[in-house]
């Protein structure tokens, strides 16, 4: 796997929209932020662009983030934000770019997109808040971006829960959106989980496809191939006038109890203030104990 070097002082962040349109006010605290680690900031063209929902058309898009991607100053590319769209665009960029210039992509929600697809090159990037999220952001959430970026050591310890499953995983660090892992199945972009370490995380879902999500994973194949699962956060479940019967985390136990790997719930990331930062593509060790959870990033 691919991992970009550290960012140094001085060196430039690129924010582009890949998915929702986003105003250039709303960047502010997000390029403070960057600035106040030593970065210089070059917003995008995409960024105040209007088609719809959309931040412009998929071409335009496409075109902004493979400016970035072809531009040898930029050392990491921060994807806006999330919503929907950028599955419209990825199949327009050429990422063989990186091969010469690696430099990270950060994002989450829907530019699991992004991580799945550059996983699949071989290619590190940052599941983590995004600059719409900065201003609302925890303290935590912003410093394991930053430690990350300036590859400093990232080791997370987390309290005991009930719904844990208990032992130790090795393995590569994959996931993202529960919600855009199942769409991309059978795609060139579907995930490969064999040995690896799963993180997954979801919003505004009902409860009886979170369950069709995960029989269709499970049916994949995808579950029998991982050492370890790491659950965030499922925010704003649904229910249907006839309850489906189960919480978020028990369709989830349902589905991952029975792999007999270790399992830590109610990890700090997802659509919440918390969004605490994860490399995928990196190596982690999962450690899920009686007294708690340990995960460390080498």
């Amino acid at each position: 796997m691919t991992h970009p070097q550290p960012l140094r002082f001085g060196d430039t962040v690129a924010i582009v929209a890949t998915a929702r349109k986003n105003s250039l006010p709303n960047l502010q605290p997000a390029i403070d932020l960057l600035e106040s680690w030593g970065l210089k900031v070059l917003v995008g063209q995409t960024i105040g662009l209007d088609n719809h929902q959309l931040a412009g058309t998929d071409a335009q898009r496409a075109a902004d983030f493979q400016a970035q991607l072809e531009n040898p100053d930029i050392k990491a590319i921060w994807c806006v934000r999330g919503g929907y769209g950028t599955v419209r665009m990825i199949d327009l960029v050429d990422f063989s770019p990186l091969k010469k210039h690696p430099k990270w992509i950060i994002g989450f929600s829907d530019v699991t997109v992004l991580h799945v697809h550059l996983q699949k090159m071989g290619f590190a990037s940052i599941h983590g808040l995004m600059p719409v999220n900065v201003e609302k952001a925890s303290t935590e959430a912003l410093e394991s971006l930053r430690k990350i970026l300036f590859n400093e050591p990232l080791h997370y310890e987390l309290p005991f829960q009930p719904e844990n499953q208990l032992g130790s995983a090795t393995g590569e660090l994959i996931g993202g959106n529960l919600s855009i892992l199942y769409s991309l199945m059978g795609s060139v972009s579907q995930l490969d989980g064999v040995g690896k370490i799963l993180f997954i995380e979801d919003l505004d879902e009902y409860l009886y496809h979170l369950d069709r999500m995960c029989m269709g994973l499970k049916r994949s194949g995808l579950f029998s191939q991982l050492s370890g699962v790491i659950v965030g956060t499922f925010s704003q479940m649904h229910d249907n006038e006839i309850p489906w019967g189960k919480s978020a985390y028990e369709i989830l136990a349902e589905h991952l109890t029975p792999l007999n790997i270790p399992i830590a719930y109610h990890f700090p990331a997802g659509h919440i203030a918390d969004n605490r930062a994860l490399p995928f593509g990196s190596k982690a060790r999962l450690t899920v104990t009686a007294l708690g959870t340990e995960l460390y990033i080498d």
